[in-house]
């Protein structure tokens, strides 16, 4: 059976993004040669990406025109994207799925494989945590409080109760930190 895994990045104060899509200046701030060789770790162990609509057109538009292993892999890489809005995903190995995620995700779930990661898509993945749909939770933290922004857990989700399974420190004074149901 695969994991479904969720991976993102978030302030100390729990914005995965700031005040508008794709405000992730924080970023920069943990990035350094852990995070890049945990990216090309996970990306090798990965059957699926999955994302949301907004997160989709903005990997898709960025990874694109990357060049690197990350870019190579991020390109390579199956991708679903999950959308009830979008009219075509054209994105290289990308499959437009315009309903039910959680049916979705449970039957590949199901299936022998690789792991299957959701890389930001904080609305989707909203969805799967209410459904309990997630083996595992990656959560690096950023060491600033951006004190706005949009919460990765926002309230009213779900209660978990999770098992630590590591904590990595990074050398840029972030964490990556990792958690099973």
């Amino acid at each position: 059976m695969r994991k479904f895994i969720m991976w993102n990045l978030i302030t100390l104060d729990g914005y995965f993004e700031g005040n508008q899509n794709w405000d992730l200046a924080f970023h920069n701030a943990v990035w350094g040669s852990e995070l890049e060789r945990l990216s090309i770790e996970q990306l090798h162990s990965a059957d699926y990406l999955v994302f949301g609509r907004v997160t989709y057109e903005g990997m898709a538009a960025h990874w694109t025109t990357a060049k690197g292993e990350i870019a190579e892999l991020m390109n390579k890489i199956p991708k679903l994207v999950f959308s009830k809005t979008l009219k075509s995903a054209d994105w290289n190995n990308t499959t437009l799925i315009k309903e039910n995620a959680s049916a979705e995700i449970m039957k590949l779930k199901e299936q022998d494989g690789g792991d299957i990661y959701v890389f930001g898509s904080a609305n989707l993945s909203e969805t799967f945590v209410n459904d309990n749909l997630f083996d595992e939770y990656r959560i690096g933290i950023a060491p600033i409080i951006l004190g706005g922004g949009r919460p990765l857990f926002r309230q009213g989700i779900s209660s978990k109760n999770l098992k630590l399974i590591s904590t990595q420190p990074l050398t840029t004074g972030g964490v990556v930190l990792k958690y099973a149901k």
